[in-house]
């Protein structure tokens, strides 16, 4: 192994660097942790103090506590004063239900999340057993605990096991799933505790919006929630927002058309005047920003094929988008890496959890680009029906004490959020509490060795694992793609060396495969999945693998386990109760769990994540990563400032190099990355504050039309204003002989059967001259309120007042989407240049909202052609048909995949 030392150069005077406001933020914040710390400590001290007090109530005097509790707080007590007594009943609750009491740490840490804080705590130091100490507290209240977590299977996981603690004590815990039908989850939302993922919450929070009776409401309201994972959720998911939609009327022939097209066209480089560099090729591609410029070259043989004179002409506008997705999906959308291909459907890849996003589809047609490029079926595109950021909706969790006063409603926890501690106060207000250990952490974090090739990288790569596999120390292997993955398992079977693959075609195997990652001699090659929300122990897991074995066969493990007490093994799980302390000795004895990175992540959060799935509770355990100057971020960013410094080194192909200026150019590489990920959050945010104004008014509105607010003068209303509307814009100039009346008059007759004719005006005026604007209106208005008053004699009042509503609805509903549309057009990478620097907030057209009341005016008009309909005009459909909930992205990650579809990044 080769170190190469920077030289005897003399040092030089550099400017003092001048500290960024996030940077100063940060140093602020960290002075205050002692003191929030020791607050910490006091609490926990308290709660240990009465812990004896509860070690000999019976399971029914422990369960009674419950009642008294939510009494006391009826009768004016705190939360804050009801605390002590409430995390005691827990930890005793969990003794005896789980066999697991609450370290002292994790009293700490369930105290910051009550008074919402971030909380972090490092892998191991069970958060999971954390977050049932202030769930349980803020259930007394009644108004619901939401702990939302970053997929179905840790929720289904932890609403099972920790709920039992819950359960025990009398509380009802809901868990929200993705096949849910609305009954359901109006169920799982009534529980005192419900958990979820962040898509579901969001969700049904816009489905809530767009409901068209009381019954489809299912969420009860947003009063606290814990969210787990809080920097994967709040921080990475956060580029893009949730996104319901429904289908556009676009024509799928021209994916299939540009797909082909686009395989004629050459990437090339941009050029460069200054340096009297000339553009190469039909197109460029920036992949650190993800996005495709087209050259002269690229547009003309575009022309040319497609048989048009000007591709940016108006009327060619469309056909620009086809291109740039074209292209985007050909050089920025990789497979088994973006995406993977099952039953001939493009299933997008979370490239921060290596999950499958089922069910969910990048937007603006990215994903039928794909298709097209794929060659699989292409389905129809979609246009957004309702949306909001993560950043926004996260913001509707508020607390109110018995004084009405608003107090912070949403806590976190996670390994790794220190780095992010500024952004979490910045958008949301949260300050970040690092959590101390409960043991000290002991695992040996090794250089990073950086060779010149992959190959050479991966050959080096499977020799370290041969050699620590050979002794018998469990390995964890990550890398960044299911690509990657593939092709080192193909690697390891050509040596012999048997493991495991966890990725997301090998989702379902999850809980199994990891369960047994931490024994003896096991490999396990993963990519991001193996990060999060899973504990590997030394020696194995065995309740894990015995629970994950029941389910294979079919069988509920809480029907086995039953509902209360330390869970028994399961019959043919061989008796294990516990981790073979003999096999767990090796284990530590070997070095504990060797972490291997063959890739550096984008972020340092999603590296460290990687890091900390060893060492967990004062275990032994190793890292080290691997570096190419293939690597992704390597060659995006710092590749040839590393490519000269191992020429000066002549190092060969095979042979490593450690170097502290390698190390800080990497470091540098992800801070560029990290920088540019929060600036995307910040554009998407400023937009979306733009938007959250309005859609608090229309969802406000929308609110009272449905919780049956009496709109019978409103729409008489709206009926004269259109009225007014249409008579002034006809008769504004001139005079009434210049007036065309027939015109008008069919403009009535669109809105309303009108009876009274020009004539019987006339004749009513004297003659044509002697007609005024006013005149016509208010002849108009009676007669349309005449009718008005017919047409609820004949149906009814109560089915008038259901018809105003649903009218009221529709158009809201329709005029809100065709904001949206705006909006969208607003944000697209097309749009003309005519919109100059004027901010998305100046271009909002306002006048949209305007346009509700001449619409209602006019749908009331025509009220006897209005159908009764259960569903509503409009209304989205369920989950898996138009309207299913999505999320954005034009990349996972960028613009995030969504539970639907997909932004593309500006481009």
């Amino acid at each position: 192994m080769l170190s190469k030392s920077s030289g005897n150069r003399p040092s030089q005077a550099r400017p003092a660097r001048r500290p960024t406001p996030v940077s100063v933020l940060s140093k602020i914040m960290r002075a205050g942790e002692g003191k929030i710390l020791r607050k910490l400590h006091r609490i926990a001290d308290q709660v240990n103090s009465i812990e004896e007090d509860f070690v000999d109530l019976s399971d029914a005097e422990l369960r009674a506590l419950t009642d008294e509790y939510k009494q006391r707080y009826a009768d004016g007590e705190t939360l804050d004063d009801l605390l002590p007594e409430a995390f005691a009943t827990v930890r005793e609750a969990a003794k005896r239900v789980l066999g697991q009491r609450h370290y002292d740490v994790q009293m700490m840490g369930g105290a910051a999340l009550h008074m919402g804080y971030v909380a972090e705590m490092k892998t191991g130091e069970g958060k999971t057993l954390v977050g049932t100490l202030p769930a349980y507290l803020n259930a007394l209240s009644g108004k619901g605990v939401h702990i939302i977590t970053v997929n179905d299977y840790l929720a289904e996981r932890d609403s099972e096991m920790m709920g039992r603690v819950h359960r025990f004590l009398g509380l009802e815990v809901g868990c929200i799933l993705a096949n849910m039908t609305p009954a359901q989850r109006r169920e799982q939302y009534a529980c005192d505790i419900t958990y979820g993922t962040n898509n579901e919450f969001g969700f049904d929070y816009l489905r809530a919006n767009m409901a068209w009776s009381q019954d489809e409401l299912v969420q009860r309201g947003h009063n606290y929630a814990i969210v787990d994972e809080v920097d994967s959720i709040l921080i990475d998911e956060a580029r893009t927002p949730l996104i319901i939609s429904g289908p556009a009327d676009q024509a799928t022939k021209w994916y299939g058309d540009f797909a082909k097209l686009v395989t004629r066209l050459k990437r090339g480089e941009p050029g460069n005047p200054l340096k009297g560099l000339e553009e190469t090729g039909d197109y460029d591609v920036d992949e650190k920003k993800r996005t495709v410029a087209i050259h002269e070259s690229g547009v003309s043989k575009v022309e040319d094929w497609l048989g048009i004179d000007n591709l940016y002409e108006s009327v060619n506008t469309p056909l620009v988008g086809y291109l740039n997705n074209a292209i985007k999906a050909k050089e920025l959308f990789k497979k088994d890496k973006d995406y993977v291909i099952i039953d001939d459907e493009i299933m997008i890849v979370d490239e921060h959890t290596g999950r499958i996003l089922a069910g969910r589809r990048y937007n603006e047609g990215m994903h039928q680009a794909i298709e097209a490029k794929e060659g699989v079926p292409i389905k129809d595109e979609n246009q957004t029906l309702a949306t909001i950021t993560l950043q926004n909706f996260f913001r509707l969790y508020k607390r109110q004490d018995h004084n009405g006063k608003e107090q912070p409603g949403l806590a976190g926890m996670t390994g790794t959020a220190m780095t992010e501690a500024a952004e979490f106060h910045q958008i949301y207000k949260l300050g970040v509490v690092p959590i101390p250990t409960n043991r000290p952490m002991v695992r040996k974090d090794q250089s990073d060795l950086i060779y010149r090739t992959e190959v050479a990288k991966f050959e080096a790569v499977v020799d370290d694992i041969e050699e620590k596999h050979r002794k018998g120390q469990p390995i964890l292997v990550g890398t960044t793609s299911v690509e990657k993955s593939e092709y080192l398992s193909q690697q390891l079977s050509k040596r012999g060396i048997q493991h495991e693959v966890l990725n997301a075609k090998q989702h379902d195997r999850e809980a199994t495969i990891v369960a047994q990652a931490g024994r003896k001699g096991a490999v396990t090659v993963a990519t991001n999945m193996a990060g999060r929300g899973t504990d590997i122990k030394l020696g194995g897991n065995p309740e894990d693998l015995a629970e994950a074995e029941l389910r294979q066969r079919g069988l509920d493990p809480e029907e086995h386990f039953g509902g209360v007490g330390p869970r028994p093994c399961p019959r043919g799980s061989g008796g294990r109760r516990r981790p073979s302390q003999a096999e767990k000795d090796e284990s530590e004895k070997f070095g504990g769990l060797y972490v291997l990175g063959t890739e550096r992540h984008e972020s340092r959060r999603i590296d460290n994540q990687l890091r900390g799935r060893s060492g967990r509770q004062g275990d032994p355990g190793e890292s080290r990563f691997y570096l190419s100057l293939g690597d992704d971020l390597m060659r995006l960013f710092k590749a040839q400032m590393v490519e000269r410094v191992m020429s000066m080194a002549n190092v060969p192909d095979d042979v490593p190099i450690e170097n502290k200026m390698v190390t800080r150019a990497i470091a540098s590489a992800q801070s560029q990355v990290e920088q540019q990920n929060f600036e995307t959050r910040k554009n998407v945010l400023k937009y979306d504050e733009v938007l959250n104004r309005q859609r608090e008014v229309i969802y406000g509105e929308r609110r009272r039309v449905l919780e049956g607010e009496d709109l019978h003068e409103q729409v008489q209303h709206f009926m004269d204003d259109t009225i007014d509307a249409y008579v002034q814009a006809e008769t504004a100039e001139g005079f009434p002989e210049d007036w065309d009346l027939d015109r008008l008059w069919g403009a009535f007759k669109q809105l309303y059967p009108a009876k009274i004719t020009i004539e019987e005006l006339e004749e009513a005026a004297g003659d044509r001259a002697g007609l005024t604007a006013e005149f016509i209106g208010d002849s108009i208005k009676d007669d349309i309120h005449e009718q008005y008053e017919a047409r609820e004699a004949q149906l009814g009042s109560e089915i008038m007042r259901e018809l105003e509503r649903r009218v009221v609805l529709s158009v809201l509903d329709r005029k809100w989407r065709e904001h949206l549309y705006e909006m969208d057009y607003l944000q697209a990478p097309h749009r003309p240049a005519r919109d100059g620097a004027e901010g998305p907030a100046g271009r909002v057209p306002a006048r949209r909202l305007r346009h509700v009341h001449r619409d209602d005016g006019g749908h009331q008009g025509g009220v006897r052609r209005l159908p009764v309909q259960p569903g509503g005009p409009g209304r989205a459909a369920g989950r898996g048909g138009p309207g299913r909930g999505q999320k954005a992205g034009g990349r996972p990650g960028e613009a995030r995949r969504g539970a639907g579809a997909g932004r593309c990044p500006p481009g």
